[in-house]
């Protein structure tokens, strides 16, 4: 089989360390209840090749690109219809996934905002998510409130998921190798299974604020909630960054009330 050319509009970048691939699979949690994992970009399958390894796991890859899932279908026959040819942000998770599942991957730095909020959209069903992403993004998503790198994703990931950093990992690493340093997280569902206020909402909240970070919320708020509907709460005076996850929903609750008045 030849070698997948990296693409570089896919954003690929491509693990030659198999040491580091093999710590990247062994920081998947494993239980006998979910043992449904969907690796995202498999390339040519140096994660692939550890997973197919563990004989209690149910491996699905998929990848966008045709060359790799043609090299991959070679490699991995026994796979059939667990290895997909197409978008993994256009997957319809309910369609392909009876229950719930993890998902591993190396993922594709250009696009690693919109992965991450496509998990969160099916956070119900995604249990668990070990992934490798530009080392700020990853980063950003582990964040303790007041930490400059605290934002939109730190807060409603922190919301639904316990976080870990795990590791990083240099350029040379990979072929070609990127710009950046990377950074591998875990994910870990947590049992909220809804937030103790209303959700769309607070995803408002959450971006209204951070999305003009450096002012108060009151005033970053000012678009989202009318002026004279606020009143002398706390909160309205300090910036998003300096809210935990627990005072967001606090935040929102009381919004809530202030919206009912």
């Amino acid at each position: 089989m030849s070698l997948v050319k990296a693409k570089k509009h896919l954003g690929q970048h491509f693990l030659t360390d198999k040491n580091i691939a093999g710590k990247i699979v062994q920081a998947l949690s494993k239980t006998d209840q979910y043992n449904q994992v969907l690796e995202v970009g498999p390339g040519m399958g140096i994660l692939s090749d550890h997973l197919l390894a563990d004989n209690n796991l149910d491996v699905h890859l998929i990848d966008i690109d045709a060359e790799s899932y043609d090299y991959l279908k070679n490699k991995y026959p026994q796979l059939g219809e667990k290895l997909i040819l197409g978008d993994f942000l256009a997957l319809n998770f309910k369609e392909k996934f009876a229950e719930q599942f993890s998902i591993i991957g190396n993922f594709p730095y250009n696009i690693s905002s919109q992965i991450l909020f496509k998990i969160l959209e099916n956070r119900n069903q995604v249990i668990q998510m070990v992934g490798m992403f530009q080392k700020e993004v990853a980063e950003r998503c582990a964040s303790p409130s007041g930490s400059k790198d605290y934002g939109i994703l730190s807060v409603l990931l922190q919301a639904y998921y316990d976080i870990e950093y795990l590791f990083t990992v240099k350029p040379g690493t990979f072929n070609p190798p990127p710009k950046v340093n990377s950074g591998v997280i875990r994910l870990t569902r947590n049992n909220v299974k809804e937030l103790d206020c209303d959700e769309k909402l607070f995803w408002r909240v959450v971006k209204a604020g951070f999305n003009q970070r450096r002012k108060t919320l009151r005033n970053a708020l000012s678009g989202t909630i009318p002026k004279d509907k606020m009143d002398t709460h706390n909160y309205f005076d300090k910036r998003a960054e300096q809210l935990t996850v627990a005072q967001f929903i606090e935040f929102t609750q009381h919004i809530e009330q202030l919206a009912k008045a």
